[in-house]
């Protein structure tokens, strides 16, 4: 029997679910990845306009979930205002004042230095130290918020930063995701002002919300069998493998 139109959009809303589930897993275990294992396996089944607004709300909720499960949220606010407050301010600046650069060649640029940094954690591990901390946050907030405007993509730079002052695993994930919650709220807002996807797509993402949330159940158990060393290592295998792909996505 053939598929009709009906069949078909369940299948694919199946398929929609299943990635989401797969994305949250990575999510609960590392506190980052959901939007990029998810973006690029749902670009395959639904138009990619379609696949940004779907991650609205997923990403929005799941690092509201972890920031407040760590229950160290104030003080990942305190410590970490200078970075989310720069990195908004040169996000909105960015998206403008950037509108003709070469996102290619930026995304190598940016894939070099954290290949570069992951190098330097085996070869001379180094932690920043707090004097060091308190200028290196409003730099890290100012690439970060670059390559934001630029790409879109705020991980790299703020994962080997945090990694680089060798916070605990529950920390880390609680400090990455209420930055990550503040970062992403002026693009979300920027890419509905600007028409890049609808208010349709962002209700329609919150039916990804279950799926989402069954794999972050799952990548949190999980991540309680991983010691701060395993932790640590997996982390640096998701860096690399994101600066990779950046260097493949931009050739």
């Amino acid at each position: 029997m053939l598929l009709t139109e009906l069949d078909w959009s369940w299948l694919v809303w199946i398929g929609v679910g299943a990635i989401f589930v797969v994305g949250g897993i990575v999510k609960g275990t590392m506190g980052v990845g959901l939007p990029t294992v998810v973006l690029p396996m749902l670009s395959l089944v639904v138009p990619g306009t379609q696949a940004m607004g779907l991650l609205v709300m997923p990403v929005l909720l799941s690092n509201f979930w972890q920031a407040i499960e760590g229950g160290n949220w104030r003080y990942s606010l305190r410590r970490f205002g200078s970075v989310i407050g720069v990195q908004l301010l040169f996000t909105v600046a960015t998206v403008k004042l950037t509108a003709g650069f070469s996102v290619a060649f930026f995304n190598v640029v940016v894939a070099v230095a954290v290949l570069s940094a992951v190098g330097l954690m085996f070869v001379r591990p180094r932690e920043i130290r707090p004097e060091q901390e308190r200028w290196m946050g409003p730099v890290v907030g100012a690439i970060a918020g670059v390559m934001g405007g630029v790409s879109t993509l705020t991980g790299p730079i703020i994962i080997t930063y945090l990694m680089a002052l060798r916070l605990k695993r529950e920390e880390f994930i609680a400090s990455i995701s209420i930055i990550y919650l503040l970062g992403s709220l002026p693009t979300y807002i920027a890419m509905l002002w600007y028409g890049r996807f609808g208010f349709n797509e962002v209700a329609l993402s919150a039916l990804a919300l279950l799926p989402m949330f069954v794999g972050l159940r799952f990548g949190k158990a999980i991540r309680r069998f991983l010691s701060e060393i395993a932790f640590r290592r997996v982390l640096i295998g998701f860096l690399v493998i994101l600066a990779l792909m950046l260097v493949v996505k931009s050739v």
